[in-house]
């Protein structure tokens, strides 16, 4: 028993750390930035996200941890005209560690909730994503912008329909824990680092961009608006993907 619970901590620090990497590598690379719909998504908390639904809420916080730490170091070493924000642990480093204690319990409390008919539910959530992404090829095309995101957003396109037969055939009606879970996990990361900036740096954050001061209330909702949609819709594809192969493997 002793050594099942030492291998079973040694497994846990083990993901903690792996996945932790991954976020900081996705942050120092393009890798981290996709462009999506008419806008870009950084997918810098999906491992948080997936750490949390597979190993529980102490492996997401800790991986929540290490990204928002990140986020300080990156406010340090490559500063922007915005970064000082980011150099309060409540702006960075809170709202990280939340995503994972968001996601996990998100995804334990519906799984006791039992299996229900939720497939229709969850078909509405395809349709949605594959309706953005579908405005953001149209955008692209009227506005002539670069080919390269007009196929970016085709490709996810194809990946969610894909993702969509995935999760009927093989996981049905669990799926759509993972899917909720996956995006109220990134809502957490998007509308929590968003809030405390707005609570406490409104005026600062917005002049930083350039932009006018008397209207932060409705440039930060706009920032929101246009991160969170997008990196939610990622999200959701990724985490489906990656924590439904997983689950069938174990």
């Amino acid at each position: 028993m002793v050594k099942e619970g030492k291998a079973f901590d040694l497994r846990k620090m083990v993901i903690t750390g792996v996945l932790g990497a991954i976020s900081i590598v996705l942050g120092m690379t393009p890798i981290g930035f996709i462009p999506i719909g008419p806008t870009r998504a950084t997918i810098m908390h999906i491992p948080v996200i997936i750490g949390a639904i597979m190993e529980g809420p102490v492996v997401g916080g800790l991986i929540g941890l290490i990204f928002g730490l990140f986020s300080i170091y990156q406010a340090l070493t490559n500063p922007t005209p915005v970064s000082a924000v980011f150099l309060n642990p409540l702006v960075s480093i809170v709202p990280r560690i939340l995503i994972g204690l968001v996601a996990y319990y998100v995804y334990s409390g519906l799984k006791k909730l039992g299996k229900q008919k939720t497939m229709g539910l969850l078909y509405l959530i395809w349709i949605g994503i594959i309706g953005y992404l579908s405005y953001g090829i149209y955008t692209n095309v009227l506005g002539a912008n670069s080919i390269w995101l007009t196929l970016m957003n085709a490709g996810l396109i194809v990946l969610t329909a894909a993702v969509a037969y995935f999760t009927q055939k093989r996981f049905k009606n669990k799926a759509l824990d993972i899917v909720i879970a996956a995006g109220l996990g990134t809502l957490t990361n998007t509308v929590g680092v968003l809030s405390m900036i707005y609570l406490m740096y409104a005026e600062k954050f917005v002049g930083g961009l350039g932009a006018d001061v008397t209207a932060a209330r409705k440039i930060i909702f706009g920032i929101g608006v246009a991160n969170g949609i997008p990196e939610t819709i990622i999200a959701i594809i990724i985490v489906t993907s990656v924590v439904g192969a997983l689950k069938n493997r174990s």
